[in-house]
């Protein structure tokens, strides 16, 4: 394999591979990580990629971004671990198509990245002694996969930072009944203060030292980059022209995934970023002026974002303002319309849809509304039980509860409380791991 290096979107740190910046996580200088080049995959793979199983597919568009850092057969056992479940593709309108990306072991599409992240590092720490600290901050999903993806993983801990009282019920126990090298810290602010708190550990030098610390969030390019793979998967179902992704939008790395998949060949001719109140880039798509507001909590939790880190990344692979909006709307929704876009969904067409999936939904509607003649699928990205309460509050039955959820309800939730950076610092030196 050739050699691939990534560099800091911030520009004053030196080039590394995929190992050290998964590793890293965050560049020594606070950038984000970026891809040296980006190179389009053969023309006649993209034509006959229903000839491909997920897995082939997986391989031929991660293996340049891994370059070699990891050999050929030993990334081809991590994917095999990373995708070993389905990701369907439902028709509910003419046009309308939702892609379910919640049948992993978390019911949410976090599980792709944090199962390749975590099988990635395990093979770097397989004949190392020293530990690696993952710590990693959610709005709800991210923190679940995480836990998932990295229990028992050997060498590494996991300190997961998630927003008090700004999480499910559901979400929370999938991040606090863990124990063994998982730790949860409940933070008395907004997701945008866990992660703030997440940066700042990044560049204290004094804890970096004693952790070894690396990230999990969409930051780190081993769990950003394997999302790139639900849009290929899409496209192999439908294989059709005109196809548009409405993406439900929180920190971006989604979206930005989308984005890398276009660049790599795929014919996707527009995607949408559909926001709820929180609505920093969609503001941007009509002053091109980012300005990140306070944060305020919505139904759809895990997109309760004001400042998404991978807008960043997107704007470097469009240089220009009037490039980017070729390629990419954006459309922000209330809860109200949230709601009641969740109800007529069910009783029209008796699809049950979490709040994320129904900001995809209203999006995608609005975007096909001045675009009829395009083909619409938005991203269902996570199983409705998670947040059966207002869900089952709207359609007004009782959900299923999956397996995977009913062994987690029994468990005690274990979790320290955190108030800001410095009572953190002190915590993390006390940790029992």
């Amino acid at each position: 394999m050739s050699s691939m290096y990534y560099r800091s979107l911030n520009g004053k740190s030196k080039k590394v591979n995929f190992e050290t910046a998964v590793k890293n996580g965050l560049a020594k200088d606070g950038g984000l990580y970026f891809p040296e080049n980006v190179k389009p995959l053969d023309s006649n793979f993209i034509k006959n990629i229903g000839n491909y199983s997920n897995f082939e597919i997986g391989y031929k568009v991660i293996k340049q971004f891994i370059g070699d850092s990891i050999n050929k057969n030993d990334l081809k056992e991590i994917l095999s671990k990373t995708i070993d479940f389905n990701f369907p593709v439902v028709k509910l309108e003419k046009n309308i198509y939702s892609l379910e990306l919640f049948h992993g072991p978390t019911l949410a599409f976090k599980d792709v990245g944090a199962r390749f992240m975590a099988n990635c590092l395990g093979y770097f720490n397989k004949n190392k002694s020293k530990l690696n600290t993952v710590l990693v901050a959610t709005s709800g999903d991210t923190g679940a996969a995480v836990a998932n993806g990295f229990y028992k993983v050997k060498g590494t801990n996991v300190v997961i930072l998630y927003p008090k009282n700004k999480v499910s019920e559901i979400q929370e126990r999938q991040l606090t009944t863990n124990k063994n090298n998982i730790t949860a810290l409940r933070v008395n602010g907004s997701f945008d203060d866990c992660q703030k708190i997440v940066k700042k550990a990044f560049i204290d030098k004094e804890l970096n030292k004693k952790f070894n610390l690396t990230s999990a969030n969409s930051i780190n390019v081993a769990r950003w980059l394997p999302q790139s793979l639900y849009y290929f998967f899409a496209y192999k179902e439908l294989q059709k022209e005109n196809l548009v992704f409405s993406v439900p939008s929180g920190n971006f790395g989604n979206i930005c995934a989308g984005l890398i998949a276009e660049k790599l060949g795929l014919p996707i001719k527009h995607f949408i970023a559909s926001t709820n109140i929180n609505d920093t880039i969609p503001r941007y798509f009509k002053s091109q002026v980012f300005d990140p507001k306070p944060t305020i909590q919505t139904v759809s939790n895990a997109m309760d974002v004001s400042s998404p880190s991978n807008f960043v990344r997107i704007q470097e692979m469009f240089q220009n303002f009037k490039d980017l909006s070729k390629i990419m709307s954006s459309y922000s929704f209330d809860d109200i319309e949230t709601l009641k876009m969740l109800k007529n969904v069910y009783e029209d067409k008796n699809y049950v849809l979490d709040p994320h999936g129904a900001v995809g939904y209203l999006g995608l509607k609005k975007y096909l509304s001045i675009n009829p003649e395009k083909i619409g699928i938005f991203l269902e990205t996570a199983h409705p039980i998670k947040f059966s309460k207002d869900v089952e509050e709207v359609i007004k039955i009782k959900l299923d509860i999956p397996e995977e959820i009913n062994k987690i309800l029994l468990k005690e939730k274990k979790y320290i409380d955190i108030d800001d950076y410095s009572d953190f610092k002190e915590k993390m030196f006390v940790l029992k791991f």
